[in-house]
């Protein structure tokens, strides 16, 4: 509901054509729409506001031409489409190559035909694809500049990896269901053969796949962090399962060309006449083995120097991906929680300063403790993050915290909101650890205390009672900057917010009429209770 009445406030913003909102948004929310920018994390993060996305939109409808934007819905779509396809490709060509002994039954050539053709409408697509440029302010939209890039990056790889090679099989194929003499039958084998051999130049959309990693992470609407995280994981995992599959496929490929010799292992594990998922399962155990040192992946050693050499390119491929793995798995530790690893790293630093300074190890323990009760092993700046943040965003925060320990004391109950938001940004927060003397009796008071979670204990001469969450004491001290009138003990972790006498005399300054109602209410009240 919220996304249609901002579509409709955008066109009716955009300046629609005769005047009205109505028909260009119509227009809009058809197939045009899939083409506009989104409003997510990403889009909003670029361009700085909800208005500049509206600004953006309007952009792209005033240019007229047909451009898919780098925010849009249709991309989005479009990307998640192409890398599932892709995927299938990377999977599927390695196994048609080195597995089907005669023609490719209906469904895959079928979908050899689709991807083809999906893979070129793909280049052709990329010139009308808006860039998201490094360190520009808004996305590419003009095409001669998308034409422009386009061929001087990844416009020949695509070409490449986009040849029909579905269409040559497909054509083939049928000439050889049609063909009864057998050596025309022999050339055409050879000849499907070879263009199988020659169809390996699509294992080059691996790079598509990896571009599409990358752009999934720019216009993901999620949390961005996390999602780069997922990606990350989710890619890597998939280049090393692709790697193992490839390699497995290898294994019986190299074979099957040499018109399996009698030394070769396909035939030392009577697999001549087994099925494609058991062949594939001992390529795949041979390449496993082999990557990972463990065996060459049968009982006996390469037989021949071509056996030798794809054990050689498998093991250093296993050393590769070790490397890459390891690398990618310290990077993605290095940089996860960072809060977390700056905790330690400020512990460590006390931890020294404490056995350098020679302290106590009961008191040790209780700076240790004050810590983990402070900052939750988590380490945080709260000045930073306020000084950081909006005022509006400060006085939410603020008022979310504080505003009902100030509503629960009489003094403010109820007072101007003005009044209370300024007493709110004076407020300091202060965690005691059990057993604590917070203040002491007959000691100068010069702030008073808001508890927020836990309990203290507040006795003199003449009276003993608990506080908990949500109570106050040393309110006459913020008052008349008196002495304490009681000792107060934590009787547990105490979590609380003080306001100091200088802090409110200057709020006060903004407020006299508050000040002179105060004066009398702490005045009055503890005259009654026998304080005074």
């Amino acid at each position: 509901m919220r996304r249609s009445q901002h579509a409709t406030a955008a066109m009716e913003r955009l300046n629609c054509p005769g005047g009205r909102a109505g028909g260009c948004c119509r227009a809009a929310r058809g197939w045009r729409a899939l083409l506009l920018p989104q409003q997510n994390r990403q889009s909003l993060y670029m361009y700085g506001s909800e208005v500049a996305v509206e600004k953006e939109c309007k952009r792209q409808l005033q240019s007229g031409v047909f451009v898919i934007h780098p925010f849009s819905l249709m991309r989005s779509y479009y990307i998640m489409g192409m890398m599932a396809v892709t995927f299938l490709n990377l999977i599927g060509i390695p196994m048609e190559i080195a597995f089907l002994d005669g023609p490719s039954g209906l469904a895959w050539e079928g979908f050899n035909v689709f991807s083809d053709t999906l893979f070129l409408v793909d280049v052709a697509l990329n010139f009308r694809m808006g860039i998201i440029p490094e360190d520009g302010e808004e996305a590419i939209l003009d095409i001669k500049q998308i034409r422009v890039s386009y061929l001087r990056t990844w416009f020949i790889p695509d070409v490449i990896a986009a040849f029909p090679i579905g269409y040559i099989l497909l054509f083939a194929g049928l000439h050889y269901h049609n063909d009864d003499n057998p050596s025309k039958t022999t050339r055409m084998m050879r000849i499907l053969m070879f263009v199988r051999i020659l169809s390996l130049i699509r294992l080059a959309r691996v790079s598509r796949l990896v571009r599409f990693f990358n752009e999934v992470e720019k216009v993901s609407n999620a949390n961005l962090e996390v999602v780069r995280l997922f990606f990350r994981v989710l890619s890597l995992f998939m280049m090393i399962f692709l790697l193992c599959h490839w390699n497995g496929c290898i294994q019986y490929f190299v074979p099957m060309l040499e018109e399996f010799p009698t030394d070769c292992w396909v035939r030392k594990e009577n697999l001549m006449n087994a099925t494609v998922i058991v062949k594939y399962s001992w390529g795949v155990f041979r390449a496993l083995s082999q990557m990972i040192a463990l065996s060459y992946g049968s009982m006996d050693a390469p037989t021949n120097y071509v056996e030798m050499w794809i054990v050689m390119v498998s093991m250093v491929s296993g050393c590769l991906m070790y490397t890459v793995l390891v690398a990618n798995a310290t990077a993605m530790i290095a940089n996860t929680d960072p809060a977390s690893k700056e905790y330690k790293s400020k512990m460590s630093r006390l931890e020294h300063y404490m056995t350098f300074m020679k302290l106590p190890p009961e008191l040790q323990l209780r700076i240790t403790n004050y810590y983990q009760a402070r900052y939750g092993g988590k380490w945080f700046d709260e000045q930073e993050v306020m000084h950081t943040v909006s005022s509006a965003l400060k006085e939410q925060i603020l008022t979310v915290m504080c505003s009902r320990l100030l509503r629960n004391m009489p003094l403010f109950r109820s007072r101007d909101e003005n009044f209370l938001n300024s007493v709110i940004h004076e407020l300091e927060y202060e965690l005691y650890q059990e057993g604590d003397v917070i203040v002491r009796e007959g000691a100068p008071g010069d702030r008073m205390f808001f508890i927020d979670h836990g309990q203290v204990l507040e006795e003199n001469d003449s009276f003993r009672r608990e506080l908990c969450d949500g109570d106050f004491f040393g309110e006459v001290c913020v008052l008349s900057r008196g002495k304490h009138l009681a000792t107060v003990k934590a009787l547990t972790d105490c979590q609380c917010f003080s306001l100091s006498w200088d802090d409110f005399q200057e709020v006060l300054q903004g407020f006299p009429d508050v000040r002179k109602d105060l004066e009398e209410m702490v005045e009055h009240e503890y005259l009654v209770a026998g304080f005074l």
